[in-house]
Protein backbone atom coordinates (compact mmCIF):
# COMPACT_ATOMS: atom_id res chain seq x y z
CA UNK A 1 0.00 0.00 0.00
CA UNK A 2 1.03 3.53 -0.85
CA UNK A 3 2.71 5.40 2.42
CA UNK A 4 0.60 7.96 4.37
CA UNK A 5 1.75 11.71 4.96
CA UNK A 6 2.08 12.39 8.79
CA UNK A 7 -1.24 14.42 8.27
CA UNK A 8 -3.25 11.25 6.44
CA UNK A 9 -1.54 8.88 9.21
CA UNK A 10 -2.69 10.90 12.13
CA UNK A 11 -5.97 10.88 10.83
CA UNK A 12 -5.69 7.18 9.95
CA UNK A 13 -4.75 6.52 13.32
CA UNK A 14 -7.67 8.23 14.98
CA UNK A 15 -10.12 6.70 12.89
CA UNK A 16 -9.29 3.14 13.53
CA UNK A 17 -9.06 3.58 16.76
CA UNK A 18 -12.73 5.89 16.93
CA UNK A 19 -14.16 2.87 14.96
CA UNK A 20 -12.69 0.46 17.25
CA UNK A 21 -14.32 1.57 20.25
CA UNK A 22 -17.31 3.07 18.96
CA UNK A 23 -18.22 0.39 16.06
CA UNK A 24 -19.40 3.39 13.35
CA UNK A 25 -17.57 5.73 12.04
CA UNK A 26 -17.22 9.89 12.91
CA UNK A 27 -18.38 12.62 11.90
CA UNK A 28 -16.80 15.40 10.01
CA UNK A 29 -16.79 17.66 12.57
CA UNK A 30 -15.41 15.28 14.96
CA UNK A 31 -12.70 14.65 12.90
CA UNK A 32 -12.05 18.11 12.34
CA UNK A 33 -12.02 18.51 16.44
CA UNK A 34 -9.76 15.53 16.68
CA UNK A 35 -7.61 17.29 13.85
CA UNK A 36 -7.52 20.69 14.82
CA UNK A 37 -8.87 22.03 12.42
CA UNK A 38 -11.40 24.41 11.42
CA UNK A 39 -12.42 23.75 8.17
CA UNK A 40 -14.10 20.55 6.87
CA UNK A 41 -11.48 20.75 3.18
CA UNK A 42 -8.25 19.50 5.11
CA UNK A 43 -10.48 16.55 6.65
CA UNK A 44 -12.40 15.98 3.16
CA UNK A 45 -9.17 16.09 1.38
CA UNK A 46 -7.63 13.24 3.71
CA UNK A 47 -10.53 11.60 3.55
CA UNK A 48 -10.03 11.16 -0.05
CA UNK A 49 -6.39 10.47 -0.24
CA UNK A 50 -6.77 7.36 2.26
CA UNK A 51 -9.43 6.29 0.39
CA UNK A 52 -7.37 6.80 -3.29
CA UNK A 53 -4.72 4.42 -0.97
CA UNK A 54 -6.98 1.82 -0.28
CA UNK A 55 -6.78 2.62 3.69
CA UNK A 56 -10.48 3.54 3.99
CA UNK A 57 -13.73 3.08 1.64
CA UNK A 58 -16.62 4.74 2.32
CA UNK A 59 -20.89 4.31 1.18
CA UNK A 60 -21.53 7.42 -1.39
CA UNK A 61 -24.70 9.64 0.16
CA UNK A 62 -24.53 8.32 3.46
CA UNK A 63 -23.03 9.58 6.49
CA UNK A 64 -20.90 7.65 9.04
CA UNK A 65 -20.45 4.54 6.60
CA UNK A 66 -16.50 5.21 6.81
CA UNK A 67 -14.71 1.68 6.68
CA UNK A 68 -11.53 0.61 7.50
CA UNK A 69 -10.30 -1.74 4.88
CA UNK A 70 -6.89 -2.58 6.14
CA UNK A 71 -7.06 -2.67 10.09
CA UNK A 72 -3.63 -2.60 11.37
CA UNK A 73 -3.54 -5.51 14.42
CA UNK A 74 -6.79 -6.25 15.16
CA UNK A 75 -6.92 -9.93 13.00
CA UNK A 76 -6.53 -13.14 15.04
CA UNK A 77 -4.01 -14.46 14.95
CA UNK A 78 -4.14 -18.50 13.05
CA UNK A 79 -1.39 -20.28 15.24
CA UNK A 80 -1.90 -22.99 13.80
CA UNK A 81 -4.55 -26.14 12.37
CA UNK A 82 -6.75 -29.07 14.10
CA UNK A 83 -7.58 -32.56 13.21
CA UNK A 84 -10.77 -34.16 13.35
CA UNK A 85 -8.98 -36.32 16.36
CA UNK A 86 -8.04 -33.28 18.07
CA UNK A 87 -4.51 -32.81 17.25
CA UNK A 88 -3.47 -29.67 16.72
CA UNK A 89 -0.49 -28.95 13.94
CA UNK A 90 1.27 -25.71 15.33
CA UNK A 91 2.48 -23.77 11.94
CA UNK A 92 6.26 -22.80 12.05
CA UNK A 93 5.76 -19.39 9.86
CA UNK A 94 3.94 -16.71 10.65
CA UNK A 95 0.57 -16.55 9.06
CA UNK A 96 -1.49 -13.27 8.41
CA UNK A 97 -3.99 -12.91 10.94
CA UNK A 98 -7.31 -13.92 10.68
CA UNK A 99 -9.30 -10.28 9.63
CA UNK A 100 -13.47 -11.02 10.72
CA UNK A 101 -13.69 -7.35 10.65
CA UNK A 102 -14.61 -6.74 6.91
CA UNK A 103 -17.78 -9.35 7.92
CA UNK A 104 -19.57 -7.34 11.00
CA UNK A 105 -18.78 -3.88 9.39
CA UNK A 106 -20.40 -3.90 5.75
CA UNK A 107 -22.66 -1.50 6.20
CA UNK A 108 -25.89 -3.40 4.15
CA UNK A 109 -24.79 -6.63 6.22
CA UNK A 110 -27.62 -7.77 8.70
CA UNK A 111 -28.02 -10.41 11.38
CA UNK A 112 -30.12 -13.19 12.00
CA UNK A 113 -30.48 -15.22 15.43
CA UNK A 114 -31.37 -19.11 15.37
CA UNK A 115 -34.14 -19.86 18.05
CA UNK A 116 -34.90 -23.98 17.08
CA UNK A 117 -32.43 -26.74 17.02
CA UNK A 118 -33.88 -27.50 13.31
CA UNK A 119 -30.39 -26.83 12.31
CA UNK A 120 -28.23 -29.62 13.58
CA UNK A 121 -27.55 -31.10 10.55
CA UNK A 122 -25.20 -27.74 9.55
CA UNK A 123 -23.75 -27.90 12.86
CA UNK A 124 -25.67 -24.59 13.58
CA UNK A 125 -26.97 -24.30 17.13
CA UNK A 126 -29.51 -22.12 19.11
CA UNK A 127 -28.16 -19.27 19.73
CA UNK A 128 -26.27 -18.97 16.85
CA UNK A 129 -26.02 -15.43 14.67
CA UNK A 130 -26.59 -15.79 11.27
CA UNK A 131 -24.35 -13.42 9.06
CA UNK A 132 -26.06 -12.76 5.28
CA UNK A 133 -25.96 -10.49 3.01
CA UNK A 134 -28.76 -8.71 0.65
CA UNK A 135 -29.44 -10.23 -2.77
CA UNK A 136 -29.96 -7.50 -5.47
CA UNK A 137 -29.72 -9.94 -8.07
CA UNK A 138 -30.67 -13.39 -7.92
CA UNK A 139 -28.07 -14.38 -11.19
CA UNK A 140 -25.23 -13.52 -8.49
CA UNK A 141 -26.37 -16.44 -6.31
CA UNK A 142 -24.85 -20.13 -7.01
CA UNK A 143 -26.76 -23.45 -6.21
CA UNK A 144 -26.73 -24.45 -2.97
CA UNK A 145 -26.40 -20.93 -1.45
CA UNK A 146 -28.32 -20.91 1.93
CA UNK A 147 -30.69 -17.53 1.93
CA UNK A 148 -33.65 -16.27 3.19
CA UNK A 149 -36.56 -16.69 1.16
CA UNK A 150 -39.79 -14.59 1.47
CA UNK A 151 -43.01 -16.43 -0.09
CA UNK A 152 -46.24 -15.40 -1.06
CA UNK A 153 -48.59 -15.70 1.71
CA UNK A 154 -45.86 -17.69 3.96
CA UNK A 155 -43.65 -16.84 6.35
CA UNK A 156 -39.66 -15.71 5.66
CA UNK A 157 -37.75 -19.02 5.63
CA UNK A 158 -34.45 -20.44 5.99
CA UNK A 159 -33.74 -22.47 2.64
CA UNK A 160 -31.22 -23.61 0.10
CA UNK A 161 -31.64 -22.10 -3.12
CA UNK A 162 -31.29 -23.85 -6.55
CA UNK A 163 -32.35 -22.73 -10.37
CA UNK A 164 -34.79 -25.18 -12.42
CA UNK A 165 -35.31 -23.71 -15.68
CA UNK A 166 -37.31 -20.46 -15.30
CA UNK A 167 -38.57 -21.32 -11.59
CA UNK A 168 -36.83 -21.23 -8.53
CA UNK A 169 -36.04 -24.43 -5.87
CA UNK A 170 -36.18 -23.87 -2.38
CA UNK A 171 -34.85 -27.31 -0.69
CA UNK A 172 -35.28 -27.65 3.17
CA UNK A 173 -32.16 -26.98 5.40
CA UNK A 174 -33.47 -29.42 8.29
CA UNK A 175 -33.79 -32.12 5.83
CA UNK A 176 -37.70 -32.82 6.65
CA UNK A 177 -39.77 -30.20 5.30
CA UNK A 178 -40.87 -30.47 1.14
CA UNK A 179 -39.01 -28.32 -0.98
CA UNK A 180 -40.40 -25.44 -2.28
CA UNK A 181 -40.51 -25.08 -6.62
CA UNK A 182 -42.06 -21.64 -7.33
CA UNK A 183 -41.72 -19.31 -10.39
CA UNK A 184 -39.46 -16.41 -9.61
CA UNK A 185 -42.11 -13.70 -9.33
CA UNK A 186 -43.03 -15.62 -5.99
CA UNK A 187 -39.79 -15.59 -4.30
CA UNK A 188 -37.63 -12.56 -2.42
CA UNK A 189 -34.50 -13.64 -1.61
CA UNK A 190 -33.54 -11.49 1.46
CA UNK A 191 -30.45 -12.42 1.63
CA UNK A 192 -27.49 -14.94 1.30
CA UNK A 193 -25.25 -16.25 4.28
CA UNK A 194 -21.78 -15.10 4.60
CA UNK A 195 -21.11 -16.39 8.21
CA UNK A 196 -22.20 -17.71 11.25
CA UNK A 197 -21.07 -16.31 14.44
CA UNK A 198 -21.15 -18.43 17.76
CA UNK A 199 -20.08 -17.16 21.36
CA UNK A 200 -18.88 -18.98 24.04
CA UNK A 201 -19.40 -17.89 27.48
CA UNK A 202 -17.49 -18.44 30.87
CA UNK A 203 -19.28 -19.65 33.79
CA UNK A 204 -17.57 -18.84 37.21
Amino acid sequence: MEPLTHAQKELYDWLVEYIRQHQYSPSIRQMMQAMNLRSPAPVQSRLEHLRKKGYINWTEGRARTIRIIHPANLGVPILGAIATDGSVETFTEAVVPLDLTSLFRQPDYFALKVTEASLGALLIAVGDILILQPVADLKTLADGTMVVAKVEEQRTMLKFFYRKSSRILLKSVNGIDAALELPVSQVQVQGALVGVWRGYGREG
